[in-house]
């Protein structure tokens, strides 16, 4: 993600942004609020005509138009999000429209009130932009996974399977090969590899890389796991291996953040979760982290929008929260951490002081 331009008046304002990613799709998902107002190009037919006039196929016309938000929904696996809402600036004032948003898009976002965490996402997202992707491979014998390390979480992007995989010879170089070839399939000069798994496995797999794709092994370091799959991806994770390619992934941020919860929650220590008792050491100032999933907030601002409530529970909670100097973080309930977080009721505190 790339700010293009941004003109704010303490909260109010206006920022333009590049589009540049997948990851930057999701961000938008929780930057966008209904009542934003969302300028971009997008094609329409020409204002006035109608297929009764003309029976004929209509060519839409690329005009500029500014939607006053509704909805939005994100399509992972089409790579867009979608944002619909009514027209206030442009052609066809007053009719519904949807945005396709796509990568290469440039949009402008206009709020009443900008928050904190949103600030923060863009900063966050324009940064990361700057830095390597990770593919991340699990080898087994006779499995592997390759995931692809996304801000919101590890997504699996394929598992390889062969059941003859323990034999030698042409059908183990058979199975590395399948395995390489998909690898280079996602692969970009930017990205980093880390190989993992139990054993020996990825090692020899790593061997047979630097003959088939000598470029991306050099790009490619091995860890050890004692699984492959999401759970190996995640071990490997906490291990700190992503982080010194990423420079403090997101991702990494919040499974430690987790891990610390469940750890304080486990011995009764400096932990609460829930929102009357999240609410409760917030009010006696005792709120060192403050974890929230991101649908939590998502689903409280659509229904604050919707009913125009200013000060919803979990909004003014976090404004509190920054107000006695703690840090509110922000968990992506597509990874396991902030699904766990999910499972707590979306809200929880690391704390200063045992209550």
């Amino acid at each position: 993600m790339k700010v293009l331009k941004k003109f704010l008046k303490g909260r109010e304002g206006e920022i333009s942004l590049m589009i540049d990613s997948l990851e930057d799709l999701w961000h938008l998902k929780y930057i966008i609020d209904p009542n934003d107002v969302v300028f971009a190009l997008t094609k329409r037919k020409p204002e006035g005509a109608s297929d009764k006039i003309r029976p004929e196929k209509l060519e839409k016309v690329t005009v500029r138009l500014g939607l006053r938000v509704e909805s939005t929904e994100f399509h992972k696996f089409s790579n867009r999000l979608r944002i619909q809402g009514v027209i206030i600036s442009g052609m066809d004032v007053g009719s519904y429209h949807t945005f396709n948003i796509e990568e290469g898009t440039n949009l402008s976002i206009s709020k009443k009130e900008w928050k904190n965490d949103q600030l923060e996402r863009i900063k966050e997202a324009e940064e990361a932009s700057s830095r390597p992707s990770v593919i991340m491979v699990g080898v087994e014998e006779g499995d592997a996974d390759i995931g692809l390390v996304r801000h919101y979480g590890i997504e699996l992007y394929s598992h390889i399977n062969h059941s003859s995989g323990k034999r030698v010879g042409s059908l183990r170089e058979s199975f590395f090969k399948e395995i390489a070839d998909q690898l280079a399939f996602v692969y970009n000069e930017n990205a980093s590899v880390i190989v993992c798994g139990p054993g020996f496995t990825k090692d020899d797999f790593l061997i047979e890389l630097k003959r088939l794709y000598p470029e991306i092994a050099s790009n490619t370091g091995v860890e050890d796991s004692s699984m492959i799959g999401i759970s190996g991806f995640m071990e490997v994770l906490r291990k700190g291996s992503v982080d010194k390619i990423m420079k403090e992934s997101r991702i990494s941020r919040e499974a430690e953040y987790m891990d610390l919860l469940f750890k304080e929650i486990a011995v009764d220590g400096k932990a609460t979760y829930g929102l009357k008792e999240v609410k409760n050491a917030i009010d006696y100032g005792a709120v060192d982290v403050l974890l929230v999933a991101d649908e939590k907030i998502r689903t409280e601002r659509e229904e604050s929008a919707n009913e125009n409530i200013e000060n919803a529970p979990i909004e003014q909670m976090m404004k509190d929260v920054n107000l006695t100097q703690g840090k509110v973080v922000v968990l992506s309930t597509e990874f396991e951490p902030g699904a766990r977080l999910e499972s707590l009721g979306g809200i929880a505190a690391l704390l200063r002081f045992k209550m």
